[in-house]
C-alpha cells in the first residue's frame, strides 16, 4: 500500500465521520422531539424494554468487524447522550433554573437582601418557649444589628412525645418580640391549612426538612405573596430539592432561600453531613439564594464556627444558627444550640472572617 492509497482511506474515513456526525445530529433532534412529546403525556423518558429491543436488533444484524459488545457499547454511549439532552431541555424549562433567569433572584426581607452577594443571618432558638426565652434572644441580635430571628412554633418532631412547639402561641411571642426589636421572624409552618392564618405573624415561611416533599405544604406557600425558606430533605438529592423548589415558583411565588441542612449518611461524628458541595452546585443550577443551617447539619457546638466559615468561604448567601438563653433546659435541641456568651463568640469570629 503506498502513500496514495493511504490518503484515499482516510479521506472515505473522513467523509464516513461527517455522515456519522450528521446522523448522530439528526437522531439527536428526534430524541429532543420525543422527549417533548413524553413530557406532555407524562411519560418517563427512560424507556429500558425499548432501548433493549434496540440493542437486540443491532446486534442480530451485527456482520463485523466490531463484536456484539463493543456495539453494544458504543450505541448505549449515543442513547446515553440522547437522554441526556432530553434531561437537558427539561432544566432548562424549570423556572428555577439558572438557564431560564441568568440573574440571581434577590429575596427582600427587612432590609436583608439575600442574594446580592453579602451573606446574611439567621439566628434564633429552635422553639419558642416563652416570652422571656425569646426576648433575651431578640436582645441579643438587636444589639448586632441584625435584621431577622427565627424560632419553631410548630415542631415537627421523630418522637411524639417531645414537646411539638406552642402553636399560634408561640408565633404570638415571636411576633410581639420582634416587632419590640424590628425584627422580622422566620418560623416553620407543617399544615398547608395553617400558611393564612400565620402570615399575621411571620416574615419567612420555613419549610422544614421533613416537609420538604410535603407538595401540598409547597404548593400552599406557592400561593402567597411571603418569602419562603426551603430545607433540603434528610435524605434528599440535590435534584430532589430543587424540584421542590419549582413546586413553590410554579404556583406563583418566586421569593425563595435554599437551606442546606446537611443529609443522613452512615457518619457519627455529626447529627448530619454538610454538604457544602451543594452551596456552588445549587448556585449554577439556580438563580435561588442558598443558606447553610450550620446546626442542624453538624449538631455539635464546637465545629460551629469552622463550619459556618466554610459556608460563607464557599459562596453561601448567608448563615442560620440556634441561640438560646440556657440550652440546658431547652426543651428541644438542647445540645447543639449556643448560649448568649457562645453565641457572642461566634458573631465576632464570623464578622471578622468576612472583613479579611
Amino acid at each position: 500500500m503506498n502513500h496514495q492509497d493511504l490518503d484515499s482511506l482516510r479521506q472515505k474515513i473522513d467523509e464516513i465521520n461527517l455522515q456519522l456526525l450528521d446522523l448522530i445530529s439528526e437522531r439527536g433532534q428526534l430524541a429532543k422531539q420525543i422527549g417533548e412529546i413524553k413530557k406532555m403525556q407524562g411519560i418517563n423518558r427512560f424507556d429500558p424494554i425499548r432501548e433493549r429491543r434496540m440493542l437486540d436488533e443491532l446486534v442480530s444484524k451485527n456482520n463485523g468487524p466490531f463484536d456484539n459488545t463493543t456495539i453494544e457499547h458504543l450505541f448505549k454511549e449515543i442513547f446515553k447522550a440522547a437522554l441526556e439532552l432530553q434531561e437537558d431541555d427539561h432544566r432548562k424549562t424549570l423556572l428555577v433554573s439558572r438557564d431560564n433567569q441568568r440573574e440571581n433572584t434577590i429575596v427582600h426581607v427587612n432590609g436583608a437582601l439575600f442574594g446580592n452577594g453579602e451573606p446574611h443571618f439567621v439566628f434564633g432558638p429552635c422553639s419558642v418557649e416563652s416570652y422571656e426565652q425569646t426576648d433575651a434572644v431578640a436582645k441579643s441580635l438587636k444589639e448586632k444589628g441584625l435584621r431577622l430571628i427565627r424560632g419553631g412554633a410548630f415542631k415537627p418532631r421523630t418522637s411524639p412525645y417531645d414537646f411539638q412547639g406552642l402553636g399560634f402561641e408561640g408565633l404570638k411571642i415571636l411576633k410581639e418580640v420582634a416587632n419590640n426589636y424590628q425584627l422580622a421572624v422566620v418560623s416553620e409552618i407543617v399544615n398547608p391549612s395553617h400558611i393564612e392564618k400565620a402570615l399575621d405573624y411571620i416574615d419567612v415561611i420555613q419549610i422544614g426538612a421533613r416537609n420538604m416533599q410535603n407538595f401540598e405544604l409547597l404548593k400552599a406557600a406557592g400561593s402567597v405573596n411571603k418569602p419562603v425558606l426551603l430545607k433540603r430533605g434528610l435524605a434528599a438529592t440535590i435534584e430532589e430539592f430543587i424540584l421542590a423548589a419549582e413546586y413553590i415558583i410554579a404556583n406563583g411565588n418566586n421569593q425563595i432561600i435554599l437551606c442546606e441542612r446537611g443529609i443522613r449518611t452512615y457518619e457519627k461524628a455529626t447529627r448530619n453531613t454538610l454538604d457544602i458541595s451543594a452551596v456552588p452546585i445549587l448556585k449554577k443550577e439556580t438563580h435561588l439564594p442558598v443558606i447553610v443551617d450550620v446546626t442542624h447539619s453538624t449538631g455539635r457546638r464546637d465545629i460551629l464556627i469552622p463550619s459556618a466559615k466554610a459556608a460563607i468561604a464557599i459562596g453561601a448567601d448567608g448563615v442560620m444558627a440556634e441561640v438560646h438563653p440556657d440550652p440546658a433546659v431547652a426543651l428541644s435541641d438542647a445540645r447543639q444550640q449556643m448560649d448568649l456568651e457562645e453565641f457572642e463568640e461566634f458573631y465576632e469570629e464570623i464578622t471578622a472572617f468576612l472583613r479579611r
